[in-house]
């Protein structure tokens, strides 16, 4: 079988088995999130946090709900790393300076998992354990309900009311992402992946001397950095690493836990606000975005361009011979087209295109399928825009599932889309015109500004995933890139609320014939041409002095 036969057959494979996921998974999301009972572990979580599960939110007291958990989440983080030398089951690593715990803190509650340090010679079990994989599983159900609250508010009408925070967060944890977890977990450890608490091991001879390798609770942490759309790893080789990602399978696998409720939840979506076949036109438009960006990415990098690469059959620079170009390719589009950032291959070996739309995926906001939860808000972001832009076609006042799309929206909606390419650009243009940042960079040229660029557009959009080529752990790159995810993650919130408070309060617009099917294949296909435009017109600049000219030259 050759490589290019393996890599379509694994993406058939993948996509056959998120289709057989996606009608059972989106409905017990949609229950779980409508459902007027509690669980009798959710009633004591409930006493213990002093929250009242059944009382309603308008958007500001969800948005403070999200920033205070967020915030009391980063300050345990800091003070977890700052006192490791300290706790018990340390593995003897010392305290983490406070510019790297910092970004580490920042990193893990916003969702992003962005790691500047070599995790098997930096945490200890505690750390990893009660401190980043708590983290990957609440950052997650954060996330999962803000989309709630957003779906709310296009469902609800004549009234403010959101639902609760508390209870939409302790839901998404015990009731979604814990039960999914232990799941994939065991037949992650089935597989090979490592499960223990054991000291650092001497092994073997390297290079003259011994090699040490330290165990860890691998396999459940794996299993919710996936899952969640996470990516921090237990090692610094990430998922390339044997012990998180040893055979084809797993490969397969923890794709496949990238997509899953990212996909899923837009048939949630479809049944809570009375319309299955929206739900659809959002998957659709995901999946049209997501194809394609696979398709490219393995034309990039089975290209052949000289005699190495038709011995190698295509591009193996930076990959695993376990996985080859296809199952690498496939893991590089789904871990950038979500806020994953999880790897298995290193994307700053991939060709100069190849690199690029690693980069374009982060770019177009990570919304086909995104990340847990905000793929799904960012995706409904942009069905608003591109319904305006199809009223001002039209000369009509746009509506999106019976509500209206005023001057209030549309402002929201266009200050979400603009924070994050804001925070990007600017961040990057600074890192480029002092003196000092530039030192990090491995590499000159265009690929040296790719680093940069490729690190911030991760940091804002909250994915993690890195070019490998950057020195990251400086001052300045743990505290602006920490700064810009923590920006990029509750800035767009704020906005995301507003419109869903402001969305809730409007009285039902009767569709008429005048009105836009946002059902039809026309609108999913108007809905891709808007992000595609959107975001080129945004980062064409950029990626033109970047992977573009590297890709070109």
């Amino acid at each position: 079988m050759g490589p290019v036969l393996a890599g379509v057959l694994q993406l058939l494979a993948l996509t056959a088995a998120l289709a057989l996921a996606y009608i059972p998974l989106g409905n017990y999301l949609a229950k779980v999130y409508t459902s007027d009972k509690h669980w009798r572990v959710e009633k004591w979580i409930y006493k213990g946090i002093g929250a009242d599960p059944d009382r309603e939110m308008r958007w500001p007291a969800y948005l403070r709900g999200v920033l205070a958990f967020s915030a009391v989440g980063v300050l345990f983080l800091y003070l977890l790393q700052r006192l490791q030398g300290h706790l018990p089951g340390s593995l003897g690593f010392a305290a983490i300076d406070p510019d790297q715990a910092f970004n580490t803190a920042a990193s893990f509650v916003a969702n992003t998992n962005w790691q500047s340090y070599y995790g098997e010679q930096a945490m200890g079990h505690v750390v990893q354990t009660a401190g980043l994989a708590v983290q990957n599983f609440v950052s997650a159900a954060v996330g999962l309900a803000v989309a709630v609250a957003l779906v709310r508010g296009f469902a609800r009408s004549r009234t403010g009311d959101l639902g609760n925070f508390w209870s939409d967060l302790v839901r998404g944890v015990v009731r979604v992402l814990v039960p999914l977890a232990v799941a994939g977990a065991l037949v992650l450890v089935a597989c090979g992946v490592i499960q223990n608490f054991s000291g650092i091991h001497e092994v073997g001879q390297f290079m003259g001397g011994t090699q040490q390798w330290n165990g860890g609770a691998v396999a459940s942490q794996e299993v919710i950095k996936e899952l969640g759309t996470n990516g921090g790893g237990y090692f610094n080789a990430n998922s390339a690493h044997p012990f998180e990602n040893p055979t084809p399978f797993t490969n397969l696998f923890e794709i496949f836990l990238i997509l899953l409720i990212p996909f899923s939840i837009t048939r949630t979506f479809g049944l809570m606000v009375g319309s299955v076949k929206q739900g659809y036109a959002i998957l659709a438009t995901m999946a049209t975005i997501w194809v394609g960006f696979v398709a490219l990415m393995m034309w990039t990098e089975f290209a052949h361009h000289g005699p190495a690469f038709e011995l190698a059959d295509g591009a193996m620079e930076g990959k695993e011979v376990r996985f080859g170009i296809g199952g690498s390719s496939i893991f590089a589009v789904s871990t950038t087209l979500t806020s994953t950032g999880a790897v298995d291959s290193f994307h700053s070996s991939f060709t100069g295109l190849g690199g690029g739309i690693t980069m374009l995926g982060m770019m177009l906001g990570e919304i086909a399928p995104g990340g847990v939860g905000s793929g799904l808000y960012g995706m409904l972001i942009m069905a608003i825009i591109a319904v305006f832009i199809a009223g001002l076609m039209v000369g009509r006042t746009p509506e999106y599932l019976g509500k209206k799309i005023g001057s209030r929206e549309i402002k929201l909606a266009a200050c979400y889309i603009l924070i994050t390419p804001a925070l990007v650009l600017v961040f990057t243009a600074f890192a480029m015109a002092l003196p000092t940042p530039g030192n990090s960079m491995t590499n000159s040229g265009a690929h040296g500004f790719s680093e940069i660029l490729y690190a911030y557009t991760s940091g804002a959009n909250n994915n993690g995933s890195a070019f490998a080529g950057l020195n990251a752990d400086t001052q300045w790159f743990n505290t602006t890139i920490g700064l810009a995810m923590l920006l990029g993650r509750f800035l767009p919130m704020v906005f995301v609320l507003a419109l869903a408070g402001s969305l809730a309060q409007q009285k039902p617009v009767p569709a008429t014939a005048g009105t836009l099917r946002t059902d039809k294949p026309l609108y999913a296909g108007l809905l891709v041409g808007t992000i595609i435009i959107i975001t080129g017109l945004t980062y064409f600049p950029a990626l033109a002095l970047g992977p573009l000219a590297e890709g070109l030259a």
